[in-house]
């Protein structure tokens, strides 16, 4: 009897040496070893497989610079992408006897790569000289058991190195890795099962009771737009997706996630076979739409009702094409995520989320993995970020240790998401991918792993969640702080059409109840919210997208203004339908207040008169006659005063402002108590540069560091001049030169009766990586600044006390953010803007950026905006900061009626209480010829209160309804007196559904 061979006493490092060569193709270099920019080039390919390969798997081998996809039948099979590890299409897993021989097959071939097309880098502009090639295309034999042996090595190795040298699981795995190359021969097939009973047996040893679950879901994070255009993301979503049915048809356990409505309806209407397909696997439970949300937008910028239709628009296409809604959100990208995302994810149906974004902080880690994240109003929702703080996840054993080494919920739970595929670009999972996880799916020295879903993960995390921490606010990234100015242009684009569309929506309701004869635009209406809504994706409303995609957002919100304003005129004429009155100008004002402002009001030969206006709540006043274009005020006129010194003071009796001979304010006093706002030897107004050069993420990120470089911009004395000399306006004007490239011009501005003062500004930018703020130093003490949220506000500290804190030397703001002590207040109101800081006593507002990547055009040109600045007695909340604000934003609009404009005004809406917003008054989405219409109102305050809604409107019946329109069993509201009442608690909002009678007329 021959002796046992006894294996050779081995050092480890050599041991894992020798078998990771193995699995190089250096080892193994037999024929079974398998490891101008926006154009689509197509190939036809003649294939004739030969007669000898009858009863083997044979493919299709492709590989090219640019991404691709292989079209058979008239209907695209599989995604190509060399970056993405998808280099083959399988014609056959086995060759039959009768099957065809020669075939066709198109392969279509983008010129650009999974990331784009940048010169150099991956973030650089799109390189217009880059040349693609395509290096192979060939027919090829595929051999599973050398595929599965080469899985299994790939697993011992991570094994014996991710356990490392002192642990007996690790020396386990390296061992028999390196008994399966001593039994392995190429040449002799009959080793192979050798090799994997080898395998097998190690593999077979099972893990214990207490083994953490990893959740393992395939996932193709797909950016909308990026470094790529909106029609080569449609590309993407077909060659990920195709390639995706193909592991599902594979692989039966497999499940792959999909969020994004829109990118669902691309497929739609341009890949209709494929969109049946993933329908088919949605009902088998294998294909899973997440998110809710029509895009994967920005988490800070859009306005709060613009995130309810991301919800509403999301939900409400997957009920319509899958049959249900998402119960989770899924933001795994975004720059950052507002504290009231809680309350609109629960009443939109959503009661968990998921992202993993926060895990690139760049200054403090963020100490939870699974918690519950509690809103502005309280709303909580479980949140989840995947411990292996990625999306791409490609199913290695060092992925699968690092999700539960990192996991900073130890004790808490014992469940996590692994998302595995390729992403940002697209490609998603790969065959390789599937067969490591399914390998490791319960092997003792590691965690449990099996293929899960959503709702799975989710499941296991709420039966277990009894000791999970709570966190309170936003989930604030500490990077990526630049995108709050990246881009003004889009910045402002975005602001505008949110106010158009629901300035759209509010006429167009009014004019339903006043017209019979009107038809409420709905179909036109969503569609312009479509446009708005994918313009929020997360790297366009940011700036931080190559310029074609800048370009294409500029004409979705060049779309939205023109359709817009001519649905608003359509609406006009509509309200003053049969009304008697001269013919002339409606003016309308679209907010829950009663106004009287200064109005430019257009005249005959195209010059514009200025008029003092009233008109009521959400509701229009004819515009003053020509004669009474000037009546008696009932406030001081606005006096100008130019000193000797150059100086100019403007003063309405409110407030007084003085500026200095170059433009910077010196003076601002609340003139009924003489308190002044500007800090003792200071000067507001002050224009900032910084030098902007960040670390690498160009258009994304604005260092700390940058605040080292402050250089205030000097102006030239005399340069300030009148403009308007008082009455019920008046106005000084002054140049400015930034730089030797770059020129300022503003316009500072004070009506009659208005509590702030307006700057009106016009740059003319011309940039490198520079940073152009407006600087406003306040006589106020505060530890902390409020900032104006989507349906609320919330306060950061002005200090840097804690690292914390310092993180938050950027931060973004909507319409206005406020610094106050007891008594006395500073607001600083914007119109488009977004970046905002306070540090000390000096409210700071960032105005433009000059990034080189990926746009090298980003910012450059003229702009236009307007801040304005609001010193007040008392709390920002009862001097009514809130509601400048919205005016600001807000503009009375004088609408041209074709026939005769109303003699009297009249009001639809108002509340009586400041402290409640109406925010939105729209028609029902589920009674698009009918005659329901949805009134969203939120607590602005921070406090309890109870409100009276009243309205002129025949309301015949008014109930409680959530965000996305559904109706509160027990929400009936009694309708009495031409009003009704509601109930808020902090910062809450509520939708009512209100069904009105039959037409006035």
């Amino acid at each position: 009897m021959a002796a046992a061979v006894v294996p050779a006493l081995k050092h480890w490092r050599t041991t894992l040496g020798r078998a990771e060569k193995f699995v190089s193709p250096v080892y193994s270099t037999h024929d079974c070893n398998l490891r101008s920019r926006w154009w689509t080039c197509w190939f036809r390919v003649e294939l004739t497989i030969p007669e000898a390969w009858v009863g083997q798997e044979v493919h299709f081998r492709w590989e090219s610079d640019g991404e691709g996809m292989v079209w058979r039948d008239g209907e695209p099979v599989q995604g190509l992408t060399k970056e993405g590890e998808k280099t083959s299409y399988v014609l056959t897993e086995r060759l039959g006897e009768g099957d065809p021989r020669s075939l066709t097959l198109y392969v279509e071939v983008a010129c650009s790569g999974l990331l784009g097309a940048g010169k150099g880098t991956m973030i650089a502009a799109p390189d217009p000289e880059k040349m693609f090639q395509v290096s192979r295309a060939e027919l090829a034999l595929f051999h599973q058991d050398v595929h599965k042996l080469l899985v299994d090595l790939e697993l011992l190795l991570g094994m014996a190195k991710g356990l490392g040298e002192d642990n007996q699981r690790s020396f386990q795995a390296l061992y028999t890795a390196n008994q399966i190359v001593n039994v392995y021969d190429p040449a002799q097939p009959e080793t192979f099962l050798m090799a994997q009973d080898l395998a097998s047996k190690f593999f077979g040893q099972r893990g214990g009771e207490s083994q953490h679950t990893i959740h393992a879901m395939g996932h193709c994070h797909i950016d909308t737009a990026w470094l790529w255009p909106f029609k080569e993301t449609v590309r993407k979503c077909a060659r990920s997706w195709v390639t995706a049915v193909q592991l599902m048809e594979r692989n039966p356990e497999f499940i792959f996630v999909c969020s994004q409505a829109q990118q669902l309806e691309w497929v739609k209407n341009q890949y209709p076979g494929l969109y049946s397909r993933l329908q088919e696997f949605a009902c088998r439970g294998q294909f899973v739409p997440v998110g809710g949300t029509w895009v994967e937008m920005d988490g800070n910028l859009p306005s709060g009702e613009a995130m309810v239709r991301q919800f509403l628009q999301g939900q409400n296409f997957f009920l319509q094409e899958f049959g249900k809604m998402c119960s989770e959100f899924w933001l795994p990208d975004s720059f950052g995520y507002s504290a009231q995302l809680p309350q609109i994810m629960r009443s939109c149906g959503i009661r968990h989320f998921l992202t993993q974004k926060l895990s690139w902080n760049l200054v403090n880690s963020f100490p939870h993995h699974t918690f519950f994240w509690e809103g502005l109003d309280g709303s909580c929702v479980l949140a989840h970020f995947p411990p292996g703080d990625s999306y791409g996840m490609e199913g290695s054993v060092e992925e699968v240790l690092k999700t539960v080494a990192r996991n900073r919920d130890k004790g808490r739970t014992n469940h996590s998401a692994f998302l595995f595929g390729f992403g940002d670009g697209g490609g998603g999972p790969t065959q390789t991918m599937v067969d490591r996880l399914k390998r490791l799916y319960n092997t003792d020295g590691l965690p449990r792993v099996q293929l899960s879903s959503p709702g799975q993960l989710f499941s296991a995390l709420e039966s277990d969640s009894g000791q999970l921490c709570t966190w309170v606010g936003e989930l604030f990234l500490e990077l990526h702080n630049g995108t709050y100015t990246t881009h003004a242009q889009i910045k402002k684009g975005n602001r505008e059409c949110e106010r158009i569309l629901h300035d759209v929506e509010l006429l167009s309701s009014l004019a339903l109840v006043r017209s019979a004869q009107f038809l409420y635009p709905a179909a036109q209406l969503q569609d312009l919210w479509r446009l708005l809504l994918l313009n929020q994706f997360h790297d366009v409303v940011t700036g931080s997208c190559i310029q074609l995609v800048a370009e294409e957002a500029m004409c979705h919100y060049e779309d939205i203004r023109s359709h817009g304003n001519a649905l608003l005129n359509a609406a006009a004429a509509a309200l003053c339908a049969g009304e008697p009155g001269p013919e002339g100008l409606l003016i309308v004002n679209t907010l829950p207040w009663k106004r009287t402002e200064v109005l430019a009001l257009p005249r005959p030969g195209g010059t514009h008169s200025l008029a003092l206006v009233t008109v009521p709540s959400m509701g229009y006043a004819p515009a003053p006659a020509l004669t009474s274009l000037q009546p008696l005020l009932p406030q001081q006129p606005v006096f100008v005063v130019r000193e000797t010194d150059g100086s100019v003071t403007l003063d309405n009796g409110i407030i007084r402002v003085r500026l200095d001979p170059t433009g910077r304010l010196t003076s601002l006093v609340l003139v009924a108590s003489n308190r002044e706002a500007i800090a003792e030897g200071a000067v507001g107004n002050q224009f900032v540069l910084f030098d902007d050069v960040p670390l690498y993420w160009d258009a994304w990120d604005v260092m700390d560091y940058h605040l080292e470089t402050r250089k205030p911009v000097l102006g030239q004395a005399g340069t300030l001049a009148v403009g308007t000399e008082g009455g019920v306006r008046g106005s000084a004007w002054f140049l400015l030169q930034i730089s030797p490239n770059s020129r300022l011009s503003q316009e500072v501005v004070l009506d009659v009766g208005c509590p702030y003062v307006r700057f009106h500004t016009e740059v003319h930018w011309h940039e490198d990586h520079k940073f152009l703020k407006v600087e406003f130093p306040a006589r106020v003490r505060s530890p902390q600044a409020t900032y104006e949220v989507q349906f609320g506000h919330l306060q950061r500290p002005t200090h840097q006390n804690t690292s914390w804190d310092w993180a938050r030397f950027e931060v973004w703001a909507h319409r206005w953010m406020d610094l106050s002590e007891h008594g006395f207040g500073l607001a600083l109101l914007n119109d488009c803007k977004y970046g905002a800081s306070v540090r000390g006593s000096v409210l700071s507002l960032s105005l433009l950026r000059a990034p080189k990547a990926p746009d090298a055009t980003a910012d450059m040109g003229r702009h236009e905006f307007t801040y304005a600045l609001m010193p007040h007695k008392g709390s920002f909340q009862d001097a009514g900061v809130i509601q400048a604000a919205y005016s600001l934003n807000f503009p009375l609009l004088a609408l041209p009626t074709p026939g005769r404009v109303p003699m009297a005004t009249w009001s639809a809406f108002s509340v009586s209480s400041p402290a409640v917003v109406l925010e939105t008054v729209k028609q029902a989405e589920s009674t698009p010829q009918g005659r329901t219409l949805v009134l969203r109102l939120y607590e602005a305050h921070g406090s309890h209160v109870d409100c009276w809604l009243h309205t002129s409107l025949p309301v015949q019946e008014a109930v409680l309804c959530d965000l996305l329109e559904r109706r509160d069993p027990a929400g009936h509201l009694p309708f009495r007196d031409a009003r009704l009442k509601l109930t808020f608690s902090p910062f809450q909002v509520q939708s009512l559904l209100v069904v009105l009678q039959a037409p006035l007329n």
